[in-house]
């Protein structure tokens, strides 16, 4: 695919100079917000012929019994073939198994349509080009997908449901809470996750990564690869198999309106991974993981593509339950830069942190030029902000050091949490650098603010449990 032609760098160049020679400010540049309009401003909107299809003309019955997998991607193959155009999901209940989009195509949903999704493994086979938390591998076709695509959507009031629970999928994850028992399959099993990590250190081919079947590893609900000009605006999505909307290698992404209930296990629920130009606006997120989680390949497959996620927006998103609200990591090898946040709101005594940066010195990976502003959180159960080089300790310690640096974070209020602020480097280097914090307000804390192994961060106006904040 041709890499990102519609790159804005060209507006990053002045903020970029003054990061780069150290004169920075403890404040957010005074053009965060032009900044943060000329990224919206250039991402490419699809675009859709006219014509129209209803998935009934094409044989789908609304029962929610009848399999109507053939019926939809009939239409879909159809109105690609003639130009493109808008697929209809009338009102009703359709089941379907794997939907494969084509160029130029936008599926609609009527407010009362919904899409419900097989939950036997066998509708997602034969096997496509995918990557499983960061990894490439061929794997269980995502229940929604598209490779090498332009100009598609999903868009509609109406719900897309995987029926994904404990008595499907999820106990696949090899976790008592999600309902596996002992003597049944999961990912742990040697043919599973610990296989596809050994693809990857031993940089095996990836046409000999065939994953799929015995193999365990859950398919994510919609995953465009390497596409361009995406909108998926206002529908309900619920109960994943594992991440919910995963954007990858891709451009021109816009997540509207999208609201998501989805409490399994990895239920992340936007995750954009070597994307370029995203923008995520008036969501909602109720996951049982990240709400929203930046990311850009694991270890040596991210390294080997080094595709950053770069020039995003988030703002004016809700999130409840989840391990992070704003997340960047941790499969972040290929790095992450010019992040803006602002207008969101969050709270849950599930919601475990609301701003979090997570990688180790298996990852690596540079993560830079991080704006957010203007964050309301009522409840977390530990940290406000947690910025760990330390994630999962028992891969070791690794060669591929991460950097960290030029993070700004402003206006953030809270009222309860574990702790203010948890950062944690690695002892005898500096990958936490030029860390700014100001005009913030946290009560109800427990526990001091955890500073360990860190360079240059500084905090502004910062008020902990109604004291100035002193390092």
């Amino acid at each position: 695919m041709k890499r990102f032609a519609t790159h804005t760098i060209v507006t990053f160049l002045s903020l970029l100079l003054v990061l780069c020679c150290g004169s920075v400010n403890e404040k957010l540049p005074p053009d965060f917000q032009e900044k943060a309009d000329s990224i919206v401003n250039s991402i490419v909107q699809p675009v859709f012929a006219e014509k129209t299809y209803l998935i009934t003309d094409f044989g789908a019955i609304n029962d929610g019994e009848t399999p109507c997998t053939k019926a939809i991607n009939d239409a879909i193959n159809k109105i690609n073939a003639e130009g493109g155009g808008t697929i209809i999901v009338p009102n009703g209940r359709y089941l379907t198994g794997a939907i494969h989009f084509k160029s130029n195509v936008k599926l609609h949903l009527e407010d009362s349509a919904v899409l419900i999704f097989s939950v036997n493994p066998s509708d997602y086979l034969p096997v496509v080009l995918s990557r499983w938390e960061g990894v490439d591998c061929y794997n269980y076709s995502p229940l929604i997908y598209g490779y090498n695509l332009e100009n598609i959507a999903i868009t509609g009031k109406g719900k897309i449901d995987g029926r994904a629970n404990t008595n499907n999928w999820w106990p696949w994850k090899g976790h008592n809470r999600y309902g596996w028992k002992p003597g049944m399959p999961s990912q742990l099993m040697p043919e599973g996750r610990p296989l596809l990590l050994k693809y990857n250190i031993d940089q095996t081919p990836v046409e000999q990564r065939i994953m799929g079947d015995g193999h365990y590893l859950r398919p994510p609900f919609i995953q465009f690869y390497k596409c361009r000009n995406i909108l998926i605006e206002d529908i309900t999505i619920e109960n994943s198999p594992f991440w919910v909307i995963h954007p990858l290698l891709s451009e021109n992404i816009t997540v509207r309106g999208v609201h998501i209930n989805s409490n399994g296990t990895n239920n992340d629920g936007c995750d954009p991974e070597s994307c370029i130009n995203v923008l995520i606006e008036n969501c909602f997120f109720n996951t049982g993981d990240d709400c929203i989680a930046l990311k850009s390949g694991r270890n040596d497959d991210g390294r080997k593509w080094s595709v950053p996620t770069e020039n995003v927006v988030i703002r004016n998103c809700k999130m409840q339950n989840g391990h992070g609200g704003i997340v960047i990591g941790s499969e972040i090898s290929g790095g992450c830069k010019n992040i803006f946040v602002e207008n969101c709101e969050m709270s849950s005594s599930e919601l475990d942190r609301a701003i979090r940066i997570k990688t180790n010195s298996q990852r690596g990976g540079t993560i830079e030029n991080i704006f957010i502003n203007n964050i309301t959180v009522g409840e977390v159960g530990e940290a406000v902000i947690k910025i760990n080089c330390l994630y999962e300790p028992e891969e070791g310690v690794g060669k591929y050091l991460p950097l960290i640096r030029n993070i700004y974070i402003s206006k953030v209020t809270s009222q309860k949490a574990e702790y203010p602020f948890y950062m944690k480097g690695l002892p005898g280097q500096t990958c936490i650098d030029n860390i700014f914090i100001s005009e913030c307000n946290f009560s109800g804390t427990k526990q001091e603010s955890l500073l360990k192994d860190i360079g240059n961060v500084k905090f502004k106006n910062v008020i902990i449990n109604g004291e100035l904040f002193k390092e």
